[in-house]
This record gives C-alpha cells, sequence and structure tokens, in this order.
C-alpha cells in the first residue's frame, strides 16, 4: 500500500501524527548536527587548553577558549579564567555557575521529545477507537458479505493504520531522545571533571601567587 493510501485510510489522527513527526525530524538534526560539532572539536581543545595553562601559558589559553566560543566548555572555562585575581572559592563558584546556565543549552528539545513520545501513541490509541466505532456503526448483521462490509473494513484498516503509524512515530523519536539523554550525562561528566583539572590548577597557581586573569589590552 503507497503511503499516500496509507495516511488515507489512518484517519483523522494522522495530521497530528504527521506534524508531530515533522518536528521530531526538524529537532532530531539540529541536535545531531549540536552534538557533532561537540564530540568532534571539544575535548581535544579543552586537553590543549588545559596544557597551556599547566604550562603557565594563561594568554595562550585564553586565545583558545575565545577562538571556540561557540564550544559548551570553552564558555564555562573562559567565565572563571576571566575574572580579575579572583580567590579559589570564586573561581570556583564562576565555573559551577556556568555549567549550570549550559545546561539548558545542553538538554534543549529534552522536554518536546518526551511529549512526542507520550502523545504518539495516544493518538494511535484514539485512531483505534475512533476506527472501531466506524466499524461497528458500518456493521449490520443481516448483510454480512453485503456492501456494507466496506465499511467495516475501513474502520478496521484505520484503526490499525493509526495504531502503527503512533508507535512509529513515538519508537523513532524514542530512540533519538534517549540517545541525546546520554551524550548529556556524558557531557555533564566531561564537565566535572575537566572544570576540577582546571580549578585545581588554578588554586596551585594561585597559592604560588602567579596572576591568572586577563592582561589588560
Amino acid at each position: 500500500m503507497a503511503i499516500g493510501n496509507l495516511f488515507a485510510a489512518g484517519g483523522v489522527v494522522m495530521w497530528p501524527l504527521l506534524g508531530f513527526s515533522l518536528l521530531g525530524v526538524a529537532l532530531i538534526i539540529e541536535r545531531v548536527i549540536f552534538w557533532v560539532k561537540i564530540n568532534s572539536r571539544q575535548n581535544r581543545i579543552v586537553r590543549d587548553v588545559l596544557k597551556l595553562y599547566r604550562l603557565d601559558n594563561v594568554v595562550g589559553a585564553l586565545d583558545k577558549l575565545q577562538a571556540n566560543t561557540d564550544l559548551p566548555m570553552s564558555r564555562i572555562f573562559l567565565a572563571a579564567l576571566e575574572l580579575e585575581e579572583p580567590t579559589p572559592e570564586e573561581f570556583r563558584l564562576a565555573l559551577e555557575s556556568e555549567a549550570q546556565a549550559e545546561i539548558p543549552i545542553l538538554k534543549r528539545f529534552q522536554n518536546i521529545f518526551e511529549t512526542i513520545v507520550g502523545l504518539a501513541p495516544l493518538l494511535g490509541l484514539l485512531g483505534t477507537v475512533l476506527g472501531l466505532i466506524s466499524s461497528f456503526a458500518s456493521l449490520d448483521i443481516g448483510d454480512v458479505g453485503g456492501t456494507k462490509t466496506t465499511g467495516v473494513t475501513a474502520g478496521i484498516s484505520e484503526a490499525l493504520v493509526s495504531t502503527a503509524s503512533g508507535l512509529v512515530v513515538a519508537i523513532f523519536t524514542l530512540l533519538f531522545a534517549n540517545t541525546f539523554r546520554g551524550l548529556y550525562q556524558r557531557q555533564i561528566a566531561w564537565i566535572q571533571e575537566y572544570g576540577g583539572q582546571l580549578e585545581l590548577l588554578y588554586r596551585r597557581r594561585y597559592e604560588r601567587g602567579d596572576k591568572s586573569y586577563t592582561p589588560s589590552t
């Protein structure tokens, strides 16, 4: 059966399911691009920054971070490193505050994905109910095998197609939503790990009395 015929057979609930599927695909593409960009560059850049900072090349570390401000970790590090002569406590608070500010960016669209996963099967179930109602409305016990059986068949077809469509949309969205959730959790772990390393390096510099703020221009 062609896709157009399947869509027509699914009844009225196919329209919101189509909307959910288009919205889900658009948001999935955006998130895939977002995470590919982060995973392909961020760890390498952060390791380079930590290496520069460990070698007391603060200006070089800042320049590298400022050249990559599209990455969450760069923005987190800059929030602390651009402070002028902070205490270790102020440095830690700056890291933590900026990390909290990055969380909504990392979790963007998660609520929408959860809504689609929850509502798509319910819409499929609604289509099932509407299809069965249509089937029973067309059923005539005295006309078995007659012309009215066409309405019964159409109602059953609507019930099955709408149920399958709702499940397909939900399963497809859930697969990517769980993948993005895993990437988010791994990113949080890296933020804690790399942030802790930077804080430790700063504390050592602070105890030695070194300057670690951005030089005046």
